[in-house]
């Protein structure tokens, strides 16, 4: 095989880049993502009790998790190599197709829109450029081109772009934070009171934000462990990450989202672009308010090209561990022979994602049919957390063994927490044309995922049984 040796461990062919700094800052450029506050800030003054409890019910178990099975198994692959541990073959691959999926549909939709976010950036004279589908195309096939360029030379660069973007995301949340004590000392007319617990109505609407903001939002921490085999000391780094940056992330959310709620009026929250819509209303349209602004939005769209790199990262590496285990071609874990990165996978990834964008500017039924990829890729990220809690629970009783007790009881609580965000999440939170349509789509979208996903592995096991058993009785007629 070309650039590969046949080590007993693959991974150690990898380059260790990633340090304790760049873990901490992948976490949070992971985590945080911008449409969440508006999301909680839907729920007014009850969202910081909203955003406690959706911390201590899944935010704590799966940092529980990411720690004791990272701790365990340090290796390249993260959730897929501890679900294949767990539940053999068939387990850990279903696993890497529903993390694999959820981060080509989610990479393939920011994308899409950032044609749209550079039109908004640039002002109404650049209002015609979403529309225009070859300028759109050319925009993203750049951008595509550029990344994979810095994904096959190694996280040597690629670190720094996500480093990049995380520190745009700060920088945006500190700005957004800071909104609230510039109010009170400018004695705006605003109510600005940053923790709030006021009960929340019970009604479904208020169910399906906190499910959706609980995974939504917080998940994430587990992505890391993909890029085990690429980080310095992983079962010490990654669980230091995890305890730095957990603190970070929750006030992020909390104190944001408290900002949102002072500025913007429940029934006006803009769910795609809050902080800019919250930085406008504070700060104005013209003079410094607007410059204010438009940096922010400069600084979102920085994190975005760091969240696109980070995401193609993981889901060019999922490939190259499961091709290990010999579950797929093993032409996906070749690696360039001095960057050691997996260069076919990484190049397979970038064709996928141009081919998903194309089909999204098709035409109105492709682009439905993107946007159904798109809606339930959440679905198949819960999937993979519910075996990420079930391994504790459920998983090979030796490797049960070797974890702490206290996973089981957190594992139990975050497996409930994300079975309930699971069914929640096909109810809308904003308004559809047709709400049972909605959840058809996202659960069918589901179900065919999977049942393509098992019916490869069931043809590609059997092919592999069949050449092994032309081998032998070639073996012994020569015998």
């Amino acid at each position: 095989m070309d650039g590969v040796e046949g080590a007993a461990k693959p991974e150690h062919q990898l380059c260790r880049q990633l340090n304790l700094r760049d873990l901490v800052l992948s976490q949070v450029l992971c985590v945080v993502g911008t449409m969440w506050v508006g999301v909680a800030a839907g729920l007014g003054k009850a969202q910081t009790l909203m955003w406690v409890g959706a911390m201590v019910v899944f935010y704590v178990p799966m940092a529980g998790s990411v720690i004791a099975l990272n701790r365990a198994m340090p290796l390249e692959g993260g959730l897929y190599v501890w679900a294949h541990k767990a539940f053999g073959n068939l387990g850990g691959f279903l696993t890497a197709w529903n993390l694999w999926f959820y981060g080509i549909a989610v990479t393939a939709s920011i994308l899409y829109g950032i044609p749209s976010e550079l039109a908004f950036l640039i002002g109404p004279r650049a209002a015609w450029l979403p529309e225009n589908r070859m300028v759109s195309i050319a925009i993203v096939t750049m951008l595509i081109v550029l990344l994979t360029a810095a994904e096959i030379r190694g996280l040597e660069i690629g670190k720094w772009i996500h480093n990049t973007g995380a520190v745009a995301i700060i920088l945006v949340f500190v700005a957004l934070i800071g909104l609230g004590p510039w109010a009170v000392a400018r004695r705006v007319p605003v109510h600005w009171t940053p923790l709030s617990f006021e009960i929340p109505p019970h009604d479904l609407r208020t169910m399906a934000l906190f499910g959706q903001m609980m995974f939504g939002a917080l998940c994430g921490l587990e992505y890391i462990a993909i890029l085990a085999g690429e980080s310095k000391s992983p079962e010490r780094t990654i669980t230091k990450s995890v305890w730095i940056a957990s603190p970070i992330i929750c006030l992020m959310f909390i104190l944001g989202t408290g900002t949102v709620v002072a500025f913007v009026p429940k029934d006006q929250i803009n769910f795609i672009a809050p902080i800019p819509q919250t930085l406008r209303i504070a700060l104005g349209n013209e003079g410094a308010g607007n410059l204010f602004a438009m940096t922010a939005i400069l600084l979102l769209q920085m994190r975005l090209l760091g969240a696109v790199s980070y995401l193609m990262t993981g889901v060019s590496r999922l490939p190259l561990a499961v091709g290990w285990d010999a579950l797929i071609p093993a032409w996906f874990t070749r690696l360039h022979l001095r960057w050691k990165t997996p260069t076919n996978s990484i190049l397979c990834t970038s064709g996928l994602l141009i081919v998903m964008v194309l089909l999204a500017t098709a035409g109105v039924h492709a682009q439905e049919a993107f946007q159904v990829l798109s809606n339930a890729s959440l679905t198949h990220y819960e999937v993979s957390y519910l075996v990420m809690f079930a391994i504790p629970l459920v998983g090979a009783a030796g490797l049960r063994k070797t974890l702490p007790r206290w996973l089981k009881w957190t594992s139990a609580v975050g497996l409930g927490a994300t079975l309930f965000s699971l069914l929640i999440s096909a109810y809308p939170f904003v308004s559809v044309v047709n709400p049972l349509s909605y959840a058809v789509k996202i659960v069918g979208t589901l179900f065919v995922s999977n049942l393509v996903a098992i019916t490869f592995y069931r043809l590609r096991t059997r092919n592999l049984v069949d050449n092994a058993a032309v081998e032998n009785a070639s073996f012994e007629t020569e015998g």
